[in-house]
Parts: structure tokens; sequence; C-alpha cells
């Protein structure tokens, strides 16, 4: 019997994705554990794996496609045995199941001897908000956000009327079904002006799933979170001594460690003494982490991704390097699982190596903050009540303020100052 191949999710979030490529053609014999195609999701380009035997009768969806819903079918795979041929229109048959609408007008025509109702009760009827949600499938469509905020206040998405685009749920749907009051209906938002570039040369390059993702989800942050920004100075070369040490120590073991190394260790450390900045926003509740998971900000084609270093508080800053060079490898090579980059109690963002003197990042929610690193360099700076020439860095962290008040960032700065100017505090 024909099995069809779906459009698998991979990753809890995911609702669509794009069939990259195709890695076989129709009548190609398949075995568990072959690789089907390339899928992007909104995060990475992930391989689609065979979990059956047999033969591919029929390519659905052409690579290329945008849009294919999770659970749509793509492929059909002939088990053993059978004829390509024959099994193909099997696949066709299973698309003219929609045809069982046109039962639809044959209602409308029993209704037309009705008596006409009455004109004033209709006024009173007002009550489309309790309608269900507007689902594709069996999947309600809610913003991710709105999905973590449901989940941490254990709302039933199924009982709210979406106001987004379509009866897509968003944020502020949440605030009534929470018992708060209503919350004023957000403003629609400004669609980007076509950009008219006249007889100026240029190219339209068609926008990815992640740099979609990447826009939506820094525009939700900004227009949702609360930022507030604390900014400290770090004399960095104690740091810098300590690292050619632990370097020469290491080389034996071809392990070298970065100055990003020694700051991922330093935030974990920071967020384990000032726990008050270790926490997510949930609407009514606050989430407070007993470890600190580092997402760390990674430039790949065609856009950025966050690896995680999973409890980077208790690992030593060799293991932390070694993990960092695996994870950031495979991020731009696209072979992250999604458990590799999703989740994260606070994230590291540094452009210390282009030259950024100081920058401020943006948010990643459902994260608290977000620590920015800019580039070490040569300043006058007081040391001992005397003006010395030392290396310096600015470091930024943006935090969530409906979470995290100002002195307690400031805590969490002042602690992160101090493991970097005196680093043998992390190796104990």
């Amino acid at each position: 019997m024909p099995i069809e191949l779906k459009m698998p999710a991979l990753s809890p979030t995911m609702e669509e994705g794009t069939l990259a490529k195709w890695l076989v053609k129709e009548g190609d014999e398949v075995k568990s554990g072959d690789i089907l195609a390339e899928i992007e999701t909104d995060k990475a380009t992930m391989e689609f794996e065979a979990v059956d035997e047999g033969k591919i009768a029929k390519i659905l969806v052409p690579e290329g496609t945008d849009g294919v819903k999770v659970g749509a079918p793509i492929a059909i795979l002939a088990s053993e045995g059978e004829d390509a041929s024959t099994s193909a229109p099997k696949a066709d048959t299973a698309a003219p199941a929609p045809p069982k609408t046109p039962a639809a007008p044959k209602a409308d025509a029993t209704p037309k001897p009705a008596p006409a109702p009455a004109p004033v009760e209709t006024p009173a009827a007002p009550a489309a908000p309790s309608a269900p949600p507007r689902a594709e499938g069996d999947r309600i469509k809610a913003s991710p956000l709105a999905r973590r905020l449901a989940e941490a206040q254990g709302i039933d998405l199924k009982t709210i009327q979406g106001s987004g685009p379509g009866g897509r749920i968003v944020r502020a749907d949440l605030g009534t079904a929470a018992g708060g009051t209503a919350a004023e209906p957000a403003a629609p938002q400004p669609q980007a002006a076509p950009v008219e570039p006249g007889e100026i040369p240029h190219e339209v390059v068609k926008l990815s799933n992640m740099r979609k993702t990447i826009a939506r989800r820094l525009t939700e942050s900004k227009q949702q979170v609360p930022h507030i920004y604390l900014t400290v100075d770090i004399n960095l070369d104690a740091l810098l001594k300590l690292r050619g040490e632990l370097n020469a120590g290491l080389a034996s073991r071809n392990i070298k460690l970065s100055v990003n190394d020694l700051m991922i260790k330093a935030l974990a450390a920071a967020l384990i003494e000032v726990p008050e900045c270790n926490v997510s926003f949930g609407g009514e509740t606050l989430i407070q982490y007993k470890r600190a998971d580092i997402a760390v900000a990674v430039s790949i084609p065609g856009g950025l991704i966050t690896p995680i270093v999973a409890n980077a508080d208790g690992k030593s800053i060799s293991a932390i390097a070694a993990e960092m060079h695996d994870l950031a490898a495979r991020a731009r090579d696209g072979k992250l699982q999604p458990h590799e980059y999703q989740g994260g109690t606070a994230s590291l963002s540094n452009m210390g190596m282009y030259g950024i003197k100081n920058f401020e990042a943006v948010i990643n929610p459902p994260q608290g903050m977000i620590m920015a690193i800019g580039a070490g360099e040569k300043r006058p700076y007081v040391i001992n009540d005397s003006l010395q020439i030392a290396t310096v860095m600015s470091a930024t962290g943006s935090f969530d303020h409906r979470a995290i008040d100002g002195a307690d960032g400031a805590k969490l700065m002042k602690a992160f100052k101090e493991l970097v100017e005196r680093p043998l505090g992390m190796l104990a």
C-alpha cells in the first residue's frame, strides 16, 4: 500500500517550511535512514530522513516551494513490489476530499420558505467574539509569543478569538482570557512602504523563511518588550593574560580559548550570582531559572542563529570552547537540531571582532536579557588612582524591564565586570 510522505514538523513552533531541495527522484529506491530532502525552516536547513523502505512513486511538491504546511503530503512512497505507476494515482485520490463542500447549497435551498426573522432581534447578537479562533486544519493560528504566554498562564487557546490577521491569536488577545481587563485592540502595524528603486540598477531578492522570522521576532520584541540598557567599561588586561596562559596549557589538547568563550562563562556565572536577572516574563508569572543556558549569536549566510550552551555555569571554559566550536560550525552548515537553538535563559552577542565599540542588542523573548560585547581597545583608564593605558571593552546589557528592575540589572553588570576583571573567580 503506498505511503504518503508528509511535511514534517522539525521544531515545536514550525507551521510551514520551504522544500529547499529533493535529494531523490521519482523511481529511486530508498530505505530507512536515507536522506530524502532538505527542508528550510525559520532557523535552519534540515534533512528529512526516510522511515520506511520502498520506491519514490511520485513527488507531489517540487523543490523550491515555499509555505508548505506541516502535515501536507509531499511525495508518495510505493511499498516493495508495487508499481510506481499504479500507486501514483492514489496520491491524487487524497486531494478530492474537499468536494464535500458543495452540499452547502442544498442547505441554503430549504431555509427559503422560513418566515423572515424579526429585525429587532438581530442587534442583540454581537456574539461574534466568542467564536472559536480560525484554524488551518487542526492547528490553532497563534503567534509563538502568544503560545508561550498561554502555556505559562494555563490558558486554552481554543477558547480565544484571535484579533490578528486571519483570526491569528496575538499577545493582546490573552488579556481578557487571563481574567484581566481587555487590552486595547492593537493598532494595525504599518507595513513597510513599497520601495521604488526607479531607474537605479537593482536586484529584487526574495526573503528566506529565516529572514522573515528574524524581522517578525525583532519587531515583536521592540514593540512588546520594554528595554532598559546598562553599560559598563571593563579592563580586559587580566583576562587576556589568563587566556594566554590557559591556551599555552591547553595546546597539547588542541583546544584554543577565545575571548568569547570567557565571556560566555562570565555571563553564566553572573546570572547564577544575581538570579533576579536569570528570569523570563510570563504575563501573570515570572519564571526563575536554576541554571544558566547561554544562547550565543552566530552570523550565518542569510541571517542569525543562536545556538545554546546549556548549563554554561557548570562547565569548564575548555568544555565551553569545544562545544561552541562544534555548535558554530554546524550552525553555519544548517545542521543544528531544534533543541540546540531553542530556549536559553539569556543571550550574548559579540561584535568586537568587527571593531564595534558599543551597541544595544534586542532581547530574544522569552529571555529576560542579552549582553552586547564590544571591541577591546587601548584607552586611557584609571588604575589605582593613576591614569594608565589599558585594554578596555564596553559591555551593554539589555533587560526586559517588566521582569528585571534597573537595580537588579546593575547588580548583574557589576558582577559581570568583576568576573571579567578578576577572571580567576571563573575557574574556582
